[in-house]
């Protein structure tokens, strides 16, 4: 029988034993605790506070048939290091100059694989870095975050393809709200989601950021507290489908995830945390943790706003000429956007063959056009199959630099495993090359792949305006969901700005005559709210020539910023968005289909005069949601304002130094 004495001293070593296997960071503020545990199994567990808010989750990549990199582990090095530095960003859909302040952990293993853990102030991220010498097979990364009880999730479900796999999808999705453990087994949803811990804790948006050479991470949920990470495996063999816009579709694929480099760094996983729901929109964790820019000069990349005519489906009126894909239609955007301030018109699809992007569109003179944009200084946007715009690449791009083209869409990849991953660096670094920005639709989203290609300007990845046409599910409560989301993981192409609105009775999905649940200051508005440095306005523009003052103040509005800041905001509920641009100020808000008042203190405003103007919803805009008021006035940083705002409504301000 043991001692006392000995039995206490087995019993501490016990207890120590796990201690020591642990490694523990911190946020520079103290209040982020994360644990990593290196005991049999690798697991990440996240306090805030001391209040759980992912409990300790296994973590793990194996790769080949074999090697499982978080089991058996031994701890070769352990080394810490505390960062604060600058981001200057050439494109900033949020902010010039980030802050990006950390501490950073990181474990190498006697195995050839490292483990980094970077915590910030709002978030935390880890990944792996493998140092293998040949090349690798990763047959599965494993990421199954576990929660509280009692957690719920906002997450945007796939919705299955008949002719194709689960993994085949233009990431648009609205979200839906449940309990974790009622998510049923099996139910597979893409990043990013909003975690809702129980009580008053924090929330979490989990996303990845750096994704190369690697597929995106998508999540199933399996009636239990945690969700199991999912990737769409290789594809060893597609082909092209003969829908209206062709694409290839995967019809085998391997048993694995990825074939790559043996040592590399694989993707962040990332928990952005808000204290309060509005620190969500402004955050730009994903931006910090992306690999810096592949672009030396980025001189010539020049965010904008422009117009596009496919939601209306050039529904044009009061013109002297039959509207529809031609010179005339497009001189008169052409006209439209110089006359209200916008840089570019998009040419959608239809100007070309979608399978031949040299084969225009007979109604179209191409040299006419470009001559005519150049003279009046808008530029040309042209729209791209992306299985046409790969088999032509080089050739298209010349042909666009002679057209005077700097920007251009390419549309329905709808995957990302790993070789549509690299398809995405392929596009970016050819446009490049050829000084040309380029926006992805049909796209998974940016996981701060706009930092490393500045000229890869936005991309969609959202459930956006054109959804108005064909469905109702692009409703306010819907709208306000995204920035405290999806935009999270980077900017977002929603093209905004339609000018037929209507209430949640009057609305009808109707083509061609385009219309928008909420009121016409709900739109105006998230052309400040929503981050995207190449805005498109979807409105009908011969209704925007009936209203000037309208017009004029949405094209006034810029799509970049110094700055911004989130003063209020409930996720699916309202938000206040501030903004600011050189000396100037912008202020958006947008509610779900419960009126607002609310007030927002200028204090923020340096000392001075500012000449303000308000478009706000007018007093009948609950039962007609294209009713607005515009108001013009002088004020100073002293006033409180009121912030009005209809059922589905929005608001507008602009502060100009005098």
């Amino acid at each position: 029988m043991l001692t006392r004495k000995i039995l206490l001293q087995v019993t501490f070593a016990v207890m120590l034993c796990p201690l020591m296997a642990q490694q523990s960071i911190t946020s520079p503020d103290g209040n982020i605790n994360t644990i990593i545990n290196t005991s049999r199994q690798l697991s990440i567990a996240v306090f805030f506070q001391d209040q759980p808010l992912l409990l300790p989750s296994p973590i793990n990549m194996v790769i080949g048939q074999k090697i499982a990199l978080g089991n058996d582990l031994r701890i070769a090095k352990i080394s810490r290091r505390t960062v604060n530095e600058t981001i200057i960003s050439p494109v900033p859909e949020k902010r010039i100059t980030i802050r990006d302040e950390y501490n950073e952990l990181t474990i190498r293993f006697r195995q050839p694989f490292s483990l980094i853990c970077r915590v910030y102030n709002d978030g935390l991220a880890y990944r792996f870095v493998t140092r293998f010498k040949d090349t690798i097979i990763v047959q599965n990364e494993v990421a199954n975050f576990t929660f509280p009880p009692g957690s719920s999730l906002y997450y945007p479900e796939v919705e299955k393809r008949a002719d194709a796999d689960s993994f085949h999808t233009s990431f648009e999705s609205v979200y839906q709200y449940r309990p974790i453990d009622s998510i049923a087994n099996n139910t597979l949803f893409f990043n990013p989601v909003m975690v809702v811990s129980p009580g008053d804790r924090p929330k979490m948006v989990i996303t990845e950021s750096d994704i190369e050479d690697y597929p995106g991470m998508f999540h199933r949920g399996n009636e239990s507290n945690h969700l199991q990470a999912a990737f769409a495996r290789y594809p060893l063999k597609e082909t092209i489908n003969e829908s209206e816009y062709p694409q290839y579709l995967v019809t085998e694929r391997a048993p694995y995830i990825a074939k790559t480099f043996g040592s590399r760094a694989f993707p962040w996983r990332v928990l952005a945390i808000g204290v309060r729901d509005a620190d969500l929109p402004g955050n730009d964790i994903v931006y910090r943790l992306a690999a810096p820019s592949r672009v030396k000069d980025v001189s010539w990349i020049r965010p904008g706003k422009g117009t596009d005519e496919w939601i209306i489906g050039i529904n044009l009126f009061n013109v002297p000429f039959k509207a529809g894909i031609n010179t005339a239609t497009y001189k008169y955007y052409i006209d439209f956007a110089k006359r209200f301030g916008f840089d570019r018109i998009m040419l959608d699809a239809g100007w070309s063959d979608y399978k031949d992007l040299f084969k225009i569109n007979p109604n179209i003179d191409m040299d006419e056009l470009s001559a005519y944009a150049a003279a009046n200084g808008v530029k040309l946007s042209l729209w791209t199959l992306a299985l046409t715009l790969h088999r032509q690449l080089d050739s298209a791009l010349l042909q666009f630099k002679k057209w005077g083209v700097d920007y251009i869409m390419t549309d329905f990849m709808d995957r990302d495993d790993q070789r549509m991953v690299n398809f995405y660096y392929q596009m970016a670094e050819a446009c490049a090359r050829k000084q040309i920005m380029i926006m992805f639709h049909g796209a998974y989203k940016p996981a701060g792949f706009n930092r490393t290609f500045p000229n890869a300007i936005t991309r969609e990845g959202v459930l956006g305006a054109e959804w108005n046409i064909w469905s109702s599910k692009a409703t306010p409560g819907h709208d306000l969901l995204l920035p405290f989301i999806r935009m999270v993981g980077g900017p977002m192409d929603y093209e905004p700005g339609l000018l037929d609105n209507a209430t949640r009775e009057q609305f009808r999905p109707i083509s061609e005559k385009v219309m928008s649940m909420g009121t016409r200051c709900h739109q105006l508005a998230m052309f400040v709210v929503y981050d995207n440095p190449m805005q498109i306005f979807s409105g009908n523009p011969s209704q925007g020539w009936k209203e000037p003052a309208f017009m004029s103040l949405l094209g006034s509005i810029p799509s970049t910023w110094d700055e911004t800041v989130i003063p209020h905001g409930e996720a699916g509920e309202f938000i206040i968005t501030v903004r600011k641009k050189g000396d100037d100020w912008y202020i958006g808000g947008i509610t779900n289909w419960k009126e607002r008042a609310l007030s927002l203190a200028l204090d923020f405003l340096p000392p001075g005069s500012y000449d303000y103007t308000i478009c706000r919803d007018g007093i009948n805009a609950n039962r007609y949601p294209a009713d607005y008021i515009i108001e013009k006035g002088i004020l100073t940083n002293r006033f409180t304002i009121p912030v009005t705002m209809a059922a589905g409504g929005g608001y507008l301000m602009v502060l100009k130094k005098k």
